[in-house]
């Protein structure tokens, strides 16, 4: 299924700290007005219907949770819980967090960015970039293209699952610090047999591991280093950081908290995200995110064809009923008539992230939260997108 991108390169969108401080205020506020906020501008707010299903989304179990929802020249925060457990803070407006697989997004956007230049072919096989790479227990690069790879399409394991750090107290405490080469991810991967043929939607945070490797390949950089050129840089993104193989999180944040099943919270800020690289690594803040991708849906990042490529999508089960994925992005429908929006959720190290966008790029809605939650956190957050979203205008 195709879904047409409205390309609006004229739309300006306000930036800064400030902005995001004034609209905190009890109702939206026009860019015009945001530079004149500072600190001293954010008083308790009302519990309209955006901090109520913030407040709802705290309930579940979650530390800390911060929501932006925006449209054009307006945007509206909100807010509930604490950045760290024991202070009482209240997370900061431009905080900064662990995105998790919303770094796909970022990953297939530079990758069709070198499609739209002629230096790859979605069709080019695995085999032809990354020799000798994926092979073995019924894995074959050569059969397996870079769509397939973005599309999670390629049958190909998720490695997250050989990560002590990412699976248990013990492992936390003893690997939290180690450093991971993508070769080594993607070797651990094809210790095991395919999941899935080639062809069946499966996710896999692997793919996204070789496709930051084929970047490499093509350009002689890194992924990280081509995002932050390409894109971080040129929207002025200034709260969002590829951060390698450092294991701190810069400036304002809110900490990150799991209990791997043990009933005893534990905070897992620290963390060396090599382990996840191009699947999973980027640290943005709420409003960068929604610059991101009002900028990647209206048209500015990519071409019509390639947006096009990245808005085609196929049935995406395991995301739930209805659900579709095209390359770096999932398709939902919302409830009010036949419309659709275009989102990414990401969950790392005591981090969850979940990012929506009308496909006209009209409004877009973030939430950021740290700690497990509960069953009915992802419940709880899909009812904030589709509340928001659905809205005709902030309010």
């Amino acid at each position: 299924m195709r879904v047409s991108a409205r390309r609006r390169r004229g739309l300006l969108v306000p930036t800064g700290l400030a902005a995001v401080l004034l609209a905190a205020l009890a109702g939206p506020v026009s860019a015009d007005a945001d530079a004149q906020a500072g600190p001293a501008a954010v008083p308790p707010r009302p519990a309209g219907p955006l901090q109520q299903v913030v407040n709802a989304i705290h309930d579940t179990g979650t530390v800390g949770v911060l929501a932006q929802v925006r449209s054009p020249g307006v945007r509206h925060p909100a807010r509930a819980g604490t950045a760290e457990l024991g202070t009482g803070q209240p997370v900061p407006w431009d905080g900064r967090f662990r995105i998790g697989s919303a770094t796909k997004t970022f990953t297939a956007t530079v990758m069709l960015q070198l499609v739209g230049e002629g230096q790859l072919s979605l069709d080019d096989s695995v085999e032809r970039w990354l020799p000798g790479a994926v092979e073995g227990n019924g894995h074959d690069g050569r059969l397996i293209t870079v769509r397939r790879l973005l599309q999670h399409t390629s049958g190909i394991p998720d490695v997250l699952g050989d990560i002590p750090a990412l699976n248990s107290a013990a492992g936390y405490r003893a690997e939290r610090l180690r450093t991971y080469t993508p070769q080594e991810l993607v070797a651990l991967a094809m210790r095991h047999p395919a999941p899935n043929k080639l062809g069946v939607w499966s996710y896999s945070n692997t793919n996204y591991i070789l496709a930051g490797m084929i970047i490499k390949k093509v350009t002689g950089h890194s992924w990280a280093d081509e995002v932050n050129a390409r894109i971080i840089g040129r929207l002025g993104l200034t709260k969002t950081s590829t951060p390698g193989t450092s294991a701190s999180i810069p400036g304002a944040h809110a900490h990150g908290y799991r209990a791997f099943g043990t009933g005893t919270v534990l905070d897992v800020t620290e963390f060396n995200p090599s382990a996840v690289d191009a699947s999973g690594s980027i640290i943005s803040s709420a409003d960068d995110l929604s610059r991101f991708y009002t900028a990647l849906l209206d048209g500015r990042l990519l071409e019509p064809a390639e947006l096009d490529e990245m808005t085609t999508t196929v049935s995406a089960p395991q995301l739930g009923e209805g659900a579709e994925y095209g390359l770096g992005l999932a398709k939902l429908s919302l409830p009010c008539g036949s419309g659709s929006y275009f989102t990414h959720v990401g969950s790392v190290s005591g981090y969850r992230t979940q990012v929506g966008v009308t496909p006209d790029a009209t409004r877009t809605a973030v939430v950021l939260a740290t700690g497990d939650g509960d069953e009915h956190t992802q419940d709880a957050i899909k009812r904030l997108m589709e509340q928001e979203l659905c809205r005709s205008k902030i309010q």
